[in-house]
């Protein structure tokens, strides 16, 4: 029964309660969202001293970083369909412990070649699809009006890739090869065994009984799917593709040390983490449609602005850390537009979708990158694409999408019986 205005867990601004139960699944999953993150991106930072080591092309080196992505991408599909069917307390555990698998391959036997290393980083992506698995048991444990913000505070576990990027290497230099790999499939252990004790699906979700494919085939038709995916391959795109690329742009681009270069990344991911609940939580309050435009205006102007290869200080650094925020939170705001316009029986579905596209959106750019920088000896045409690709995702998101969403306005929060069926809550 729902409460009419608090309880000792807390409430939301409408009324709804939200139990410390919520709280503690979405700590868990955010957890368990940095910890596979983290493993996804370990070849990242490594990836300038592969380039050295084995002889690597710039394309190559781009291939290298770029596989993980995309396996973890298109993964995401199957695992979100598999996630509404068999819920997150079944499916994080099992994403986990897959995972330790290539991780400690690579650690131990497949960095010595660059097949060695497309073999391990293939497996590595397993890692990449925990984000299909952890949206849908975050959504269904929050009312709509604060599924923003929830799925927001969940998608700041895409901080793992700055713990990568900030211990990888110093790891590498002080102990060997081995170490980060041996102790991240150390975390991976112990979460998977922490999360398969404590880890819960919420009270009352729907589970689907349609098969695979016939589920797939309805998230094909809903207009949100690709709604989304466009402005996600934008958004969460363009940060994996910086997350993944950037050690390398910044070591050719400004000569910098690949530590250097390492901690610059980790900076500019950590904007990107703690803009991404602000997007969610000012979608919750100001629409998604406001805060997706906003973000995309920011990239586009920062993108144009390093296009010229500015110095890095200051205003390099401005137009980086500013496109790292508004990334942030246009990746924020494009799951809040899942969590308002989805029903609650296929999130993990058009999850899977939408993040596949997201991380497709972050494949591409890395290779056009190495391959223009080795054609030109320069990244502006790169950089001048990406202004061009969010230009056109703002110009839909103004025009397709706001009339979607009916003027992208938040809905009037609705109380009583009948609002919150209309609104497919399960929590």
């Amino acid at each position: 029964m729902v409460q009419p205005l608090k309880s000792k867990s807390g409430s939301s601004p409408s009324g709804a309660p939200v139990s410390g139960r919520a709280w503690l699944m979405l700590a868990l999953a955010t957890v368990g969202f940095a910890v596979n993150f983290w493993a996804w991106a370990l070849l990242s930072p490594l990836g300038p001293r592969f380039k050295d080591g084995l002889d690597l092309s710039s394309f190559e080196q781009s291939l290298l970083v770029a596989v993980p992505v995309v396996v973890g991408s298109l993964g995401r599909i199957p695992v979100g369909a598999l996630t509404d069917r068999f819920g997150g307390r079944v499916m994080f555990p099992t994403v986990s412990a897959a995972t330790i698998v290539p991780v400690l391959y690579l650690g131990l036997a497949g960095h010595d070649s660059l097949a060695a290393l497309l073999i391990g980083g293939f497996f590595l992506g397993i890692g990449g699809t925990a984000f299909a698995v952890g949206v849908p048991l975050v959504n269904a444990w929050f009312p709509p009006e604060r599924r923003g913000l929830a799925i927001g505070v969940f998608g700041a576990g895409m901080g793992g890739t700055a713990i990568s990027a900030l211990t990888t290497v110093k790891l590498v230099d002080a102990n060997g090869m081995s170490t980060p790999f041996l102790i991240t499939a150390a975390v991976l252990a112990i979460y998977a065994a922490a999360a398969a004790l404590l880890l819960r699906d919420a009270p009352g979700r729907t589970v689907p009984t349609e098969p695979l494919g016939r589920r797939l085939a309805a998230t094909a038709r809903l207009p949100i799917t690709w709604q989304a995916s466009a402005l996600y391959a934008v958004a969460f795109g363009g940060y994996v593709a910086f997350s993944v690329y950037l050690p390398t742009y910044l070591k050719t681009g400004y000569g910098l040390t690949q530590a250097d270069a390492a901690n610059r990344m980790a900076g500019f991911v950590l904007v990107a983490v703690a803009m991404r609940p602000i997007g969610g939580w000012l979608s919750d309050r100001l629409g998604p449609v406001r805060v997706l435009a906003g973000s995309l205006v920011v990239v586009v102007a920062g993108a144009v602005a390093q296009a010229f290869t500015p110095a890095l200080a200051p205003v390099g650094t401005i137009a980086f850390l500013a496109m790292a925020a508004a990334l942030g939170a246009g990746s924020g705001a494009t799951f809040a537009l899942v969590a308002l316009r989805t029903p609650a029986s296929q999130v993990g579905s058009v999850t899977g979708v939408v993040g596949a596209a997201g991380g497709l959106g972050g494949f591409l750019p890395p290779l056009v990158m190495g391959s223009l920088y080795g054609e030109y000896g320069t990244y502006a045409a790169g950089l001048a694409l990406l202004a061009i690709v969010a230009a056109a995702a703002l110009a839909f998101t103004l025009t397709g999408v706001r009339a979607a969403t009916g003027g992208g306005e938040r809905k009037p929060r609705t109380s009583g019986r009948s609002g919150r069926r209309a609104a497919g809550t399960t929590a």
